[in-house]
């Protein structure tokens, strides 16, 4: 089985999730749900293992494009971290980054502005952007449910207080 490929694993019953959100352009989600994996904070290893299986990650797009992009400020995919590996890949000479397995579900991209009355983690309405400057930041399941809702994958609240399940 390919990287992102199959069902979420039985692991991801065995721990309540957490729910993350991923700081990357949206060229590089892109390419992250085409190959089924996460890479976050320029392919640090460090916050991909703060992850586990059966987490759920939604990212957050400031910008089209890392360098140069017009802004976007938008969430632009969602999915469920797979499995517990954590592994390199060669992109280039001196560019070896750290990924992970991620399920993604079809969704559509949501701006922010209009969720952002409704999103608790984000204290400070006025400077709205300063939590996303870590790059790769828990959130509780509410804030994820509302964020999922926006880009159209309904989730709903799981048997454990603070899980959310896909919807049958």
């Amino acid at each position: 089985m390919g990287a992102g490929e199959g069902a979420v694993s039985t692991a991801a019953d065995e721990h309540t999730p957490r729910y993350w959100i991923g700081v990357v352009s949206r060229a590089h989600v892109q390419g992250g749900v085409a190959g089924g994996f996460a890479q976050v904070c320029h392919g640090k290893e460090r916050p991909l293992r703060r992850m586990s299986p059966g987490d759920w990650l939604t990212y957050y797009s400031p910008r089209t494009e890392r360098i140069g992009g017009a802004p976007l400020q938008a969430f632009t995919a969602v999915g469920r971290v797979s499995d517990d590996i954590v592994y390199q890949h060669r992109m280039g000479d001196d560019f070896v980054p750290f990924r992970r397995n991620v399920v993604y579900l079809p969704c559509q991209e949501a701006p922010i502005t209009p969720l952002l009355d409704r999103l608790s983690f984000i204290r400070d309405k006025q400077r709205w952007g300063y939590p996303f400057r870590g790059g790769l930041i828990a959130i509780p399941a509410h804030d994820f449910a509302v964020v999922a809702a926006a880009m159209g994958v309904v989730l709903t609240i799981g048997p454990d207080v603070g899980t959310l399940t896909d919807a049958p």
